[in-house]
């Protein structure tokens, strides 16, 4: 399947729920590019008839059902639970298929780990899909990066019935985690977490600081049960502020001049009115390449199917998320124990 530079690519989508779906739009709409939906994998026997018919498509229940099928697979998206992320995905990578799986890359560590020996063994390309990665803005300020060194991260949803497989942390803030820790460059030396379940079985909202070897420091915030929507991530640099707003896909910028001093600022001020603000300070909006994130991250795998490059998203970063995630975990049921309130975290 190494041979596949030089022709088009057959690909497969393992899970066919909400997410799993967006990833069967996709890949149909690169048909231009070369790229040929050759199935999808969905053991739930009424949305396969769903999919096999808007996608016209074969569906199989499973992974051995497709492989046996000979469809002579390149590559697929695994969407899917992420309880079933490492039985899809190693079936996959041992049968010789390059995979793109969904965040977390696994339940467990050891899972992952796994995962990682696969695509080594049979020399497969195994993405993680973190899908802020390729956001636009993402994108644009991460080659400016200097050195940051405070970040606050606020990720809120409205409550809907997907996911609750897995918690809040695993859910939604692991996609701000993998940010941070791209930006910060930095092991993690310190972690305090908390977190409470209020309308699923498992921790619905979430506050955690992690402090990091370099003295970086983050906050992040996380809810999947808000009345309201926010993407966002605010950090700061050496005489720079930057706010990323991932749902709008759009970056501000604001740049202290090296000549600033607050006394020179509040005279140059007073005497212009302050009409123009706070002298010494830049507000900018960088420029931002328009793009769907999805269909970014999507084009980025199968570019490395085809080149054979190592992914923008590695396993070993998805790895080093989850770790952070199961980190945060821990701490949560310990400050539970510690706060008394652990009969009722537990209890979810």
């Amino acid at each position: 399947m190494d041979g596949s530079a030089g022709r088009g690519l057959r690909v497969a989508v393992a899970g066919t729920g909400a997410f799993g779906r967006n990833h069967l739009r996709v890949y149909q709409e690169l048909a231009a590019e070369g790229v040929t939906l050759a199935a999808a994998i969905e053991p739930d026997d009424e949305r396969a008839a769903e999919v096999a018919e808007k996608y016209d498509v074969p569906v199989f229940a499973s992974v051995e059902d497709a492989l046996q099928a000979d469809l002579k697979l390149d590559a697929a998206s695994v969407s899917a639970p992420t309880v079933y992320h490492h039985a899809i995905a190693g079936e996959l990578l041992a049968a010789g298929v390059d995979c793109l799986v969904e965040k977390p890359l696994a339940a467990t560590l050891a899972e992952a780990d796994e995962l990682i020996a696969l695509s080594e063994k049979y020399e497969r390309i195994l993405q993680v899909g973190h899908l802020e990665r390729f956001n636009p803005a993402v994108l644009a300020i991460e080659p400016k990066l200097t050195r940051p060194m405070f970040f606050e991260a606020h990720r809120l949803s409205v409550f809907t019935p997907r996911s609750l497989d897995v918690d809040v942390v695993l859910d939604l803030m692991i996609h701000d985690l993998d940010i941070v820790l791209t930006f910060a460059k930095s092991p993690v030396r310190e972690v305090r977490a908390v977190g409470l379940p209020v309308l699923s079985p498992k921790v619905d909202i979430a506050n955690v600081r992690v402090e990091f070897e370099s003295g970086c420091v983050a906050n992040f915030t996380a809810s999947r049960v808000s009345t309201e929507r926010v993407r966002k991530l605010r950090f700061f640099e050496p005489r720079q502020y930057v706010s990323i707003d991932y749902a709008r896909r759009d970056l501000l910028v604001i740049a202290i001049d090296p000549e600033f001093s607050i006394e020179k600022a509040m005279a140059l001020g007073a005497a212009s009115g302050f009409q123009e603000g706070l002298p010494g300070l830049s507000f900018t909006k960088p420029e931002v390449t328009p793009g769907e994130p999805l269909k970014l991250e999507i084009a980025s795998f199968l570019d490395s199917v085809r080149s054979r490059r190592e992914p923008r998203v590695t396993a070993r970063q998805g790895r080093e998320a989850l770790a952070l995630a199961l980190e945060i975990q821990r701490a949560m049921v310990e400050h539970a124990g510690k706060t008394g309130i652990g009969d009722f975290f537990l209890a979810g």
